[in-house]
């Protein structure tokens, strides 16, 4: 499971960074988080490939978080895309997609489907889950968790050997078969720790700081949460529907996750690392995103 930040700007891209967008390789598929205007463009300076996106998630339609939609997917079609492409989004995204793909001339190759989610509502994907939680801003806006599902539990090679399983049935075993060993039988389940949890990203969108979130991000591996301004500007921000870097890290020690990335600055911030700084008082675990910045999800 692979992070690459394509932008993370706030309001509008500025010479070091592009508008808001992410992608997250599950290794089964792409898929992308937000698409600001310049984001094919930061793809072909990435790792990753927006050929193998395969559903995207849109926060919100404010255009710093969707307007490089439309150039995204004519240029899906003159690369000769043919596979479908889900695209999901706060209730209203059935209008607001439509709207944005009616933009220009062009034929459109490959079928869409537009998925509009309610705060709240969850979606079972291809081995992995994805859940919504309102995000407290001026217009429709949700929160996004991506969760894998969740793992079998480690093989215990010590507890195996205890029960007699030598050589090749070791292997038999990790591939799901019983092995029959003098007059009994050993299952997989007898050498198998307790299932484990799949790893999972939290993405807030823009939002001021709120308990939605928090509740969402509970015990998440990672947590992206926009950081537009330093805590001298929170009330300012708080009441445009944006987040401090204190508050985002403050959100991170409450739901115990285990990293957290800012992202969506202001553009008055030329540098980041004063926002780092004070956001690591409250969440050690704290790293400022930038562009292009890839980042590899281990499994615990």
């Amino acid at each position: 499971m692979r992070l690459t930040f394509l932008g993370t700007a706030g309001s509008w891209p500025t010479k070091e960074r592009s508008a808001s967008a992410i992608a997250l390789d599950l290794e089964s598929e792409l898929i992308l988080l937000d698409c600001g205007e310049g984001t094919q463009r930061q793809f072909f300076q990435s790792s990753a490939s927006f050929m193998r996106v395969r559903r995207i998630f849109l926060t919100h339609f404010h255009g710093d978080h969707f307007l490089g939609l439309p150039g995204l997917i004519q240029s899906m079609c003159l690369n000769h895309r043919t596979e479908p492409l889900d695209i999901y989004g706060p209730p209203d995204a059935e209008e607001m997609v439509g709207r944005a793909l009616r933009m220009g001339y062009f034929t459109l190759r490959f079928p869409i489907e537009v998925h509009a989610l309610s705060p709240g509502q969850s979606v079972e994907l291809e081995g992995y889950s994805v859940r919504t939680a309102q995000a407290d801003h001026p217009v429709p806006a949700v929160a996004y968790r991506i969760e894998e599902a969740p793992k079998r539990g480690r093989f215990d090679g010590a507890l195996a050997r205890s029960l007699g399983i030598h050589g090749r049935d070791f292997a038999r075993l990790e591939a799901g078969e019983s092995v029959h060993v003098g007059h009994g039988v050993v299952h997989p389940a007898d050498v198998m720790g307790p299932p484990r949890p799949g790893r999972s990203v939290v993405y807030s969108g823009d939002t001021a700081p709120t308990d939605t979130v928090r509740q969402l991000a509970d015990h998440a591996t990672v947590l992206i949460h926009e950081s537009t301004a330093a805590h001298d500007l929170e009330t300012e921000a708080n009441e445009w529907g944006h987040s401090s870097a204190r508050q985002a890290a403050e959100l991170a020690q409450s739901a115990k996750v285990g990293a957290l990335f800012l992202t969506h600055f202001s553009a008055r911030y030329k540098e980041l690392e004063p926002l780092e700084a004070e956001a690591r008082v409250a969440f050690p675990g704290t790293r400022a995103a930038k562009d292009l910045l890839d980042h590899l999800i281990h499994q615990p």
